[in-house]
């Protein structure tokens, strides 16, 4: 059974920075892309960061130049590194495979930007 399990979310302040973990079991990660997915209250989930299993990265524009995707294969599991934390990126952080798998959304970890 895949198992995705999130890490490495807090409270930070504005400019501050985090280190987001996913540990993947099973055979998903050496075959897909991977992603880091947030929602914020009272928003859709949104896909902020992927890179494919070749280390290609892609990102959004309101995350662009401030957060790093990186994967281990050996560990199967994806970091997303984020530096420069404003208020608008505090939200639920999941990782998943890119495009999303219903059955393997995790519970995700929250990242609170705040004064």
């Amino acid at each position: 059974q895949v198992q995705l399990v999130e890490s490495g979310g807090g409270l930070v302040q504005p400019g501050g920075s985090l280190r987001l973990s996913c540990a993947a079991s099973g055979s998903i990660f050496s075959i897909n892309a991977m992603g880091w997915y947030r929602q914020a209250p009272g928003k859709q989930r949104e896909l902020v960061a992927v890179i494919t299993n070749g280390g290609n990265t892609n990102y959004a524009d309101s995350v662009k130049g401030r957060f790093t995707i990186s994967r281990d294969n050996a560990k199967s599991t994806v970091y997303l590194q984020m530096n420069s934390l404003k208020p608008e990126d505090t939200a639920v952080y999941y990782c998943n495979t890119v495009p999303s798998a219903l059955d393997y959304w995790g519970q995700g970890t929250q990242v609170t930007v705040s004064s």
